[in-house]
């Protein structure tokens, strides 16, 4: 019992730190640093529910600027495992690449039952992550739909220079529209990171059109104001994620 309210204490504690950040934000006062936390319990459903989709991207913005600062909360992952057995209540889905650089629970400082994940290269957005992101949010009430790109990316490299391998093929065409959307007055090739980065910010964008176009399940709760459906660039060098609103 006492190690179970340990863990209920510490989770109220980085929450309680996340909402004091975010109301710093918003007078301009901003904060110089913050000690390390325990995060020993999983998220319950009265925690996730409390917070507004706005509280959840701060959350994450916290837990990237701790990955930066190397000074991660003290995850107990078993103690997790254990608390999240009976059930889970993730506070977003990520939709993210599969590139190993760039694993989203990490750079986001996230633990065991606090996010759906699903990656694929270059982190697009077909009918099988349509119905698992509704079921993450209709279903389990997680409340950011997160689209995380990221700089260097193969799989938009890969669709600038046209390869050709399989079934990688037909995933590549899907990142192409992105090409041709991306505004850029310098060289369009895939050995121009510049160029290519700028067509891994831009295809978020259109996976995120897509998620509002195919899913009338979460325009729907996005409309509600129940979600909020974000974007983010996850920067290899120096470790930042950027969100942005589309």
């Amino acid at each position: 019992m006492e190690d179970k309210q340990s863990a209920l204490c510490s989770r109220r504690t980085i929450l309680k730190q996340t909402l004091a950040v975010s109301a710093l934000s918003v007078t301009g006062l901003g904060l110089l640093s913050m000690p390390s936390i325990s995060f020993a319990a999983s998220l319950s459903k009265t925690e996730r529910d409390a917070m507004t989709p706005d509280a959840v991207i701060e959350h994450f913005k916290q837990g990237n600027l701790r990955f930066r600062e190397n000074r991660p909360a003290k995850h107990d992952y078993l103690a997790q495992k254990r608390n999240s057995i009976a059930g889970q209540y993730p506070a977003a889905v990520i939709l993210s690449c599969i590139d190993s650089r760039a694993p989203a629970e990490i750079v986001l400082d996230a633990g065991i039952g606090e996010t759906f994940n699903s990656r694929v290269a270059g982190n697009i957005s077909n009918s099988d992550m349509l119905g698992s992101m509704e079921f993450a949010c209709a279903v389990a009430g997680a409340k950011i739909v997160l689209v995380m790109g990221h700089t260097r990316c193969g799989a938009v490299r890969g669709a600038i220079d046209n390869a050709e391998l399989g079934n990688l093929t037909g995933l590549l065409d899907k990142i192409k529209p992105a090409i041709k959307r991306t505004k850029y007055n310098g060289e369009r090739k895939g050995d121009n990171y510049d160029f290519v980065d700028a067509v891994a910010r831009e295809n978020v964008v259109l996976t995120i059109e897509d998620i509002r176009k195919n899913s009338a399940v979460l325009k729907n709760l996005e409309d509600q104001k129940k979600i909020k459906i974000v974007g983010s660039m996850y920067h290899l060098d120096g470790g930042k994620v950027e969100f942005f609103e589309v």
